[in-house]
Order: C-alpha cells, then structure tokens, then sequence
C-alpha cells in the first residue's frame, strides 16, 4: 500500500509539472517518513546530496554539454550540412539525406540531442524548403537526426546510464558507434524510399564537379579532430571519459576561437547554458538517490525479478516487453528523467535474465530515440516546431516513417548482438 501511494504521489507530482528531480525527492522522502519515520528520512537526505554530487565520473556531463556550447558557437554545424549537401544534394532526397549527415556529424561532437534539433532546424529547413522540400519531410528528418547525438559519443544519456547502471562509460560511448552509423544510414535510406515513392516531395539539388567535393570535405577536418580528441582517445584507452570531455571541451573553446565567434558576452552565455542544464542533471540524480532509497528498502526491485523469473516465457518476450514500454514511456516523459527513474528497476531484470548491460543500454537509448519524436511529448518535435513556425501535426507526420524505420533497426540490434558489443570488445583497457 505504501509503495503504491509513493508512486501516485509521484505521478500527480509529475502531472501538476514539478520539476522532475523534485518530484522524485519529495515521494522519496515520504516513502522513507512512512517507512522509518523522521530518522530514518533525515538520515537519508543528509547524505543524499554527497553521494549523489561526489561520483568522479558526473565531471563528464557539465564538460560534454560546455563542449556542445562551443561546438554550437563555433558555426561547425553549418559547415558539415554545407559539406553534405555537396556531397549527396543531387541524389534524390540528397538535402534530407545531407540533414542526417550533419546531424550525426554534430551528434559526435556535442552530445546533445536538444542542441542538435535546435541547431539543424536553423541550418537545414530553410535550404530544403528553399529547394522546394514537402515542409513534413523537411521537419520530419531534422526532428530525428537531432536525435543521433544521444547515441553517437560523446552521448550525455549513454554517461547518465553508465553512472546509474555502474556501467563502464568508455565501453558504452565506443558501443554507440557502430549502431549510431547504421541508424543515419537508415534515415537516409528512409528519405531515399519517400523520394523514390513520391519524387514531388524533393526536388534534385544542383551537381557540383569532384573538385568542388573534396574541397567541401576540408571543414570535416574540425569534426574528426573533436571525435579523434574523445572518442579515439577513450578507445586507445590514453584517457578515460571523465579526462577525454575535459580535452573535448577544450578542443570545441578553440575550434569557436579560430572560428573567431568567442567573445566575453558568448563565453558568458556558454557557461551559464551548460551550468544550468548540469545543474538539473545533477538534480534529478539527487532526487533518484532518495527515491532509489525508498525503492530499495521496500526490497520491490527483488520482486519484480522473482515475479518475471517464474513467467514460463521466453527472455525475448520479456524484453520486448521492456522495450515497448520505453517506446510508450518515451512519448509522455524526458528520456532523462525515463533513464534515472527505470534503469535501477529494470536492470537487475536484464542482468538476472543473461543480457549485456552494455548492449541493453545502446538499446535503451536507441529505444529512447523513438521517444524524442513520438507524439503527444516528442522533445524534439517541439524543438523542431519552436524554431520553425510549423505546425506540430505536420512534424510528427513527417517523422512516423522514421519512427517506423527505427522499430526495424532496434529489432536488428536484439536480434544480433554482436553489432554493439563487437566495438567495445576490441577496446584497450
């Protein structure tokens, strides 16, 4: 009965738009008072704050998301859908296709999903509508190429889940790699199909000569030097994710100086976004401490994996199970806040059925995509529709191939393993 009340007190919390950290705090802590009393819940919040802030490895999160401040002010963005669209824009869809190249171009050296939709809304809509791009299609492939920076490395959500999951992060961000280059690769072959379906929907781009190709590609020379400078360095194990962020965020400071786009005012303006953003992260992750707490004395995490274990069915089923239900969470909560809340629950249910936490959590964020473009919540359609003017309906119109495109790879992964795990199994230790 008390874990039931907990958990409505949670939702109507939610539901009346408390930020989420605090929801999760306040039905913690009144779990621990119902359970212990004022001790036992003083006892818990005097120590929560510590323990949830001390963990070396948070260090990565405000470093990644100042490195995607900088990747933003420094324009690089704009260069890789120019280079892009060089490159493909005469294939049919060759804009769309070009959008999703730029999106996990910028994916790989920000890590922010929101920053990505935001960035590319203003770079890309404008030149496919130009062109004469369907206004669904156009939205419809921004909306889900911002979503690649959440599993491209560096990926702010593959580090929350290393940190809740006690997960090796080096191993999770260099398991992103191989699924994140097959999902652009199914964007675009998304975009391609709907072109061939109705070739009204893009118009050819202009060609350009094999000259005017190769000089386009010198400005993906910012992008390999960001990804070498984390990502390579974490998969040669010269740096751990905690230092590689440090030099990330560095390296994306210096790229915006040479750009000449750093003065006192955009500096300022950087750090404060990234302060504010790694201050609700890091909120939000107090705010489950006490809540895990609660979780954890009610010993409820133990029964869910008893319930399931004695379910005469298969493993797959359960976890298909699990994933649709990421897919329905994601469309009405913030992937982070589905991340700290689920991952304690349903982990030791994955673990206790024989998966790899490494691949579950590529899956998980992949899974998550799906959430970030879905009706009625879909972050990112909303991003998408805030920085365009167009109608939310025609955004989420545009992105259901997509979404059902992604259905299909999350289907792969499960159903071969090897295609995250391979990656991280070559690693340096």
């Amino acid at each position: 009965m008390l874990i039931t009340s907990v958990l409505i007190l949670m939702v109507v919390l939610l539901a009346i738009g408390t930020p989420v950290g605090l929801a999760m705090a306040a039905a913690g802590a009144a779990g621990l008072y119902g359970m212990g009393g004022m001790p036992m819940m003083l006892g818990v919040l005097e120590t929560s704050p510590f323990s949830a802030a001390s963990s070396y490895e948070l260090i990565s999160i405000p470093m990644f998301l100042l490195m995607a401040e900088f990747v933003i002010l420094s324009g690089v963005a704009d260069n890789l859908f120019k280079a892009a669209a060089t490159c493909v824009g005469r294939v049919p869809g060759g804009l769309g296709m070009a959008t999703a190249l730029a999106g996990a171009g910028f994916g790989a050296i920000s890590g922010s999903s929101t920053a990505s939709a935001a960035t590319l809304s203003a770079t890309t809509i404008p030149a496919m509508l130009k062109q004469g791009y369907e206004p669904k299609l156009a939205c419809g492939v921004v909306a889900i190429s911002g979503t690649l920076a959440m599993l491209i490395p560096p990926s702010i959500a593959l580090v929350l889940y290393g940190i809740i999951a006690d997960v090796s992060i080096g191993q999770l961000l260099v398991g992103g790699v191989v699924p994140g280059i097959l999902v652009t690769l199914t964007i675009m072959a998304t975009v391609y199909v709907l072109v061939l379906q109705d070739p009204s929907r893009a118009p050819r781009g202009r060609s350009y000569t094999f000259m005017e190709k190769i000089r386009s590609l010198r400005v993906v020379g910012a992008m390999l030097f960001l990804f070498m400078a984390v990502t390579g360095l974490i998969y040669t194990g010269v740096a751990t994710p905690t230092e590689a962020s440090g030099i990330g965020a560095f390296g994306a400071f210096l790229l915006a100086c040479h750009a000449g786009t750093v003065t006192l005012k955009t500096a300022n303006a950087a750090l404060t976004r990234a302060a504010h953003t790694s201050c609700m992260i890091v909120l939000i992750i107090l705010g489950a401490h006490i809540f895990g707490y609660f979780f954890t004395l009610t010993q409820s995490t133990q029964d869910i994996v008893r319930w399931v274990g004695e379910m005469d069915v298969s493993r797959w089923v359960v976890m298909a199970m699990i994933l649709f239900g990421y897919i329905l969470l994601g469309c009405v909560m913030d992937q982070v806040a589905i991340l700290i809340l689920t991952v304690p629950v349903v982990l030791p249910l994955v673990l206790a059925l024989g998966f790899d936490p490494v691949w579950f959590g590529v899956i998980v964020i992949v899974t998550a995509e799906v959430g970030m473009v879905t009706p009625p919540v879909g972050l990112n359609a909303f991003v998408v529709a805030r920085y365009t003017g167009r109608p939310l309906s025609e955004i989420f119109m545009g992105v259901m191939p997509h979404v059902i495109a992604h259905i299909v790879i999350i289907a792969l992964f499960v159903a071969f393993p090897e295609i995250i795990l391979w990656l991280p199994s070559t690693m340096r230790q």
